[in-house]
């Protein structure tokens, strides 16, 4: 259900690496609790954030969810397309909804976050 090739947090975000960018957003577990979504703050391009961080928000019609940092690093891209249709987090969340591109500044922490399977598992205990 979740792709393999990325890492996932305990607050429900998805990262993946890219060389030495990492892509993130929010899995589809986190979408479906959270309903219909209406708007997305994403960081700015240029801040520097640690592992853990809160880096924006999400706005559904049940409630506001903050977005953390999988992992350290530099904003070097954000999602645009969410500004103008943030529900693209609720139809493609592992893909057109990703929220924004770091520049890690250690890809070791991706060593912290759960494989696929350890993510479905620990959704499926804990939703």
């Amino acid at each position: 259900m979740y792709p393999k090739d990325r890492r996932y947090t305990k607050e429900h975000e998805w990262v993946l690496q890219e060389g030495d960018t990492a892509t993130m957003g929010i899995t589809e577990f986190a979408q479906d609790q959270l309903g219909d979504i209406v708007y997305v703050e994403v960081p700015e391009v240029g801040k520097k954030v640690s592992q853990g961080d809160v880096i924006g928000s999400i706005e559904s019609v049940k409630a506001v969810s903050e977005i953390y940092a999988p992992v350290g690093g530099t904003v070097a891209a954000v999602n645009a397309d969410l500004d103008g249709t943030p529900e693209l987090d609720n139809s493609d969340p592992h893909g057109g909804g990703w929220y924004c591109k770091l520049d890690l500044s250690d890809a070791g922490e991706l060593d912290s976050l759960m494989d696929a399977a350890a993510y479905e598992e620990f959704a499926e205990s804990n939703g």
